[in-house]
């Protein structure tokens, strides 16, 4: 598995891991950073995140456990260069998304806001 900046052509495999239209994901990978797991060609993952003044947000990711975790160490490279924390949420019922926060080294902070109706927990992991 590699993982690469995404591209433009990028937003349809990432509008159909994500359940999301294709201009949402195109948009997505034109304004943020975007991190891509390809494994022989396909998108099996992906991460987006952005810097902040406090903190690296992580406002977007998808792909099973062992992807997602890899995924997360993007934004915390980036951060740990900088001296900077990694915030992300996760809904809570996305138990794979949650175990893979906690295996890249996230510490639960407990219940986020509601997005859609659905509950969320932070995370968070310090420089």
């Amino acid at each position: 598995m590699e993982v690469r900046d995404a591209v433009e052509a990028d937003a349809e495999p990432l509008a159909a891991l994500a359940d999301a239209p294709t201009e949402t994901m195109r948009n997505l990978v034109h304004d943020r950073t975007v991190r891509v797991a390809d494994d022989g060609g396909r998108a099996v993952g992906f991460v987006s995140f952005d810097a902040r003044r406090d903190a690296v947000h992580v406002t977007q990711f998808e792909g099973d456990r062992e992807v997602a975790e890899r995924l997360l160490r993007e934004p915390g490279r980036f951060a740990d260069g900088e001296g900077m924390s990694v915030e992300l949420l996760v809904e809570a019922d996305r138990e794979d998304l949650r175990a893979a926060a906690l295996d890249a080294g996230f510490e639960e902070r407990g219940s986020g806001p509601r997005f859609d109706g659905a509950e969320t927990v932070a995370f968070r992991r310090d420089p």
